[in-house]
């Protein structure tokens, strides 16, 4: 049992990112007949079975971690044994650890919904739903630019083959639009790192953050404008406008598994705002430019999707236009810039998710009692469940307008107690209680719609219209309703633990603005206790990448400090750097002895 817990301990980070990476792999070598045959597939249980275990296997972990984050400890691990910033490292913190907790608790729940029947439409479901959450939760641990990049692609690339499950020439069109922003964004992604990079010299968050003040001012600003180029990437994966028209028919064809777990994706373009833009790039001209820029997208975000959900001729297209809403929101939270409005944001983005998925489960099911009619707002035959279904629609309506006593509302009171000193208060404030009220206006038109003006249903049994009515089903889909049930009840009860959860966002927010914590964390010191880095770029300061040969190496005295023990007196160093690094450590290290030194060829 030491042993298990030592091994947990040593690597714990990196789990969740393994557990749905083997697990993707695994339904890969398990085969996937056509989609015709799924459903009569030996396989298919195994599949699902593998699947699920492994979801819930890495909730367990994220709850885990969520208390091991709790008490303010930031757990830090070395990819290769190669410290922070030569090496790549994953980094569990308290906001890290709540993104993953929503992300696996979300996909628990949707994962199983799906494999009632879903999953059987197309090939590869469970197989890309895992590289899916592999590629979340790598963007949620991530202490590296670069490779922030690579797990965006990951979930990217599973997403496209998930947009199109199911098949279709809706989602086939859609699915083009969606790849080919998505790769625009990911090329200017890459020409934004390659700026920071050649001004800075490093990509790991922490010691990025660190040496942007000591730039020069030329590079100073060449850093800053790569800062930006990262925010609009982060805005198109967020859909802010106005960069996010794509959302609400893109998300709307989207099978409703699918769709409902799309909610968290844009969650992480959120995130690595708050990340990236909220406190790497946190010197006083990127935070001007940040607060200026943020503000008026968040206040414009945020009316235009409700005025778009009034607009919204069909249910699927209404919910994208309430979450682009929400997204604007949370922007405005985010540009306050302080820890209160941050724990608001914290707050509202759980919320904002929950019932968003859960929104996008409801209108399968109010689709699949229809008929015809499908989720178009056009008066049709009461539904065969109009009664529970009614009711769920205006518990929903009631969370997702932000009436009391519910999580909505306790989300956006919080932003607006975050707004006291701002001199853009009563705007903001007002822009709030706008998007509320039309909110309202609008549930209550597609209530009216979908319930109130329904018409009775034929009692002729000759005619057409009664054979159509009673061919629909009674019930819901399988485990649709159960789905619906388990996340509306985990909102209320976000709503009534809202005074813990809302210290633990506190605290969060709290933690994610010392900057001076995530260096002593991350980044390794010497002796004197400086810190071991590469100092702002010179073409002449760099790092030897390779620990061999007959090279006389100036920064040996370095190299116990960033490296592990084991390595250390490995069989990977040989006898002459051991000379070497012996030689140094034996003799007093001076200041300057800190900074990297070029090697001779």
């Amino acid at each position: 049992m030491n042993a298990v817990i030592q091994f947990w301990t040593a690597h714990s980070p990196i789990f969740s990112i393994l557990i749905p990476a083997f697990t993707a792999f695994l339904l890969v070598l398990l085969g996937n007949p056509g989609a015709t045959a799924l459903s009569h597939d030996w396989r298919q249980p195994w599949r699902r079975g593998i699947s699920y275990v492994s979801c819930v296997l890495g909730l367990s972990t994220a709850l885990l971690y969520l208390i091991s984050a709790s008490t303010g400890h930031i757990t830090v691990y070395n990819l290769g044994e190669w410290s922070a910033p030569f090496g790549i490292v994953l980094v569990l913190d308290q906001l890290s650890a709540l993104m993953l907790v929503l992300t696996y608790s979300l996909a628990s729940i949707i994962l199983w919904f799906a494999s009632s029947d879903w999953d059987a439409r197309g090939r590869y479901f469970h197989a890309m739903f895992h590289l899916l959450l592999m590629g979340l939760c790598g963007a949620f641990l991530t202490g590296d630019l670069f490779n922030l990049f690579v797990f965006f692609e990951i979930l990217l690339m599973a997403s496209y083959v998930l947009l199109v499950h199911g098949q279709g020439k809706a989602r086939f069109q859609l699915g083009i639009h969606y790849v080919t922003i998505n790769l625009l964004a990911s090329a200017l992604f890459l020409i934004g790192l390659g700026m920071i990079y050649g001004s800075v010299g490093s990509l790991n968050m922490v010691d990025v953050a660190r040496l942007i003040p000591l730039l020069e001012p030329d590079q100073h600003k060449l850093a800053v404008a790569g800062g930006l180029l990262l925010l609009v990437v982060f805005g198109i994966k967020a859909a802010m406008l106005p960069l996010g028209f794509w959302l609400p028919k893109t998300y709307a064809v989207a099978t409703t598994p699918v769709a409902a777990m799309f909610t968290i994706m844009t969650k992480v373009g959120i995130y690595a705002i708050l990340r990236i833009n909220g406190t790497v790039f946190s010197d006083d001209l990127s935070h001007a430019i940040l607060v200026s820029c943020l503000l008026p997208l968040g206040l414009i975000t945020s009316v235009y999707g409700v005025i778009g959900a009034i607009g919204a001729e069909r249910l699927r297209r209404f919910v994208g236009f309430m979450i682009l809403s929400s997204i604007g929101t949370l922007l405005i939270a985010i540009s306050l810039f302080n820890t209160l409005a941050w724990a608001a944001a914290l707050y509202y983005l759980v919320h904002s998710t929950l019932i968003g998925a859960v929104f996008y489960l409801v209108a399968g099911w109010i689709t699949s009692q229809r008929g015809a009619f499908k989720d178009h707002f056009q008066v049709s035959p009461q539904m065969k469940q109009h009664k529970i279904l009614s009711l769920v629609f205006l518990l929903i309506a009631l969370i997702m307008a932000g009436l009391p006593p519910f999580s909505g509302f306790l989300g956006k009171v919080f932003i607006l107690q975050a707004t006291a000193g701002s001199p853009h208060q009563g705007l903001i404030i007002a822009t709030l209680l706008i998007v509320s009220l039309l909110s309202i206006l609008a549930f209550t038109r597609i209530g009216f719609i979908l319930f109130w003006r329904a018409t009775k249903p034929k009692v002729n049994p000759e005619s057409a219209e009664f054979k159509l009515y009673q061919g629909l089903p009674e019930q819901a889909p399988a485990r649709n309703d159960t789905t619906v049930y388990l996340l509306l009840t985990g909102l209320v009860l976000y709503s009534v633990c809202a005074g813990p959860i809302q210290q633990y966002m506190f605290q969060t927010a709290a933690q994610i603005q010392k900057q001076d914590l995530y260096e002593r964390s991350i980044l390794k010191q010497d002796n004197l206790n400086q810190v071991i880095s590469v100092q702002p770029y010179d073409p002449e300061n760099l790092p030897e990448t390779q620990y061999g040969g007959e090279t006389i190496d100036p920064n040996a005295a370095l190299i116990p400090y960033i490296i592990s023990n084991n390595t250390l007196h490995g069989k990977h160093i040989s006898p002459y750097k051991r000379r070497q690094i012996e030689q140094h450590t034996s003799q007093p290290i001076h200041a300057d002895d800190a900074q990297l030194k070029p090697v001779e060829p």
